[in-house]
C-alpha cells in the first residue's frame, strides 16, 4: 500500500516536495530530485508546478495534527 502525499519534516531540501513524491512512489528523494532538475532543462511548468505542490500539500506535522 502506498504512503499517503505529504510533505515529510525530515530529509527535505527545500519544501520536501520531492520527498513526499519519492515516498509516495517509492523511490529515493535523491532521485526524485535529479528528476526535478533534468525536467527543468524542458519546457514547461516544473518550477510552478513545484511552487504549487508546496503550497498544496500539507506538511507531515499538520497532517497528523488533522488525523483524529
Amino acid at each position: 500500500m502506498a504512503s499517503s502525499l505529504v510533505r515529510p519534516t525530515h530529509g527535505r531540501m527545500i519544501g520536501g516536495v520531492c520527498a513526499a513524491l519519492a515516498q509516495r512512489f517509492g523511490t529515493s528523494a535523491r532521485t526524485m530530485r535529479v528528476i526535478f532538475v533534468v525536467s527543468c532543462l524542458l519546457p514547461g511548468p516544473q518550477f510552478l508546478l513545484y511552487l504549487a505542490l508546496w503550497f498544496l500539500l500539507p506538511s507531515e506535522k499538520s497532517a497528523a495534527r488533522q488525523s483524529w
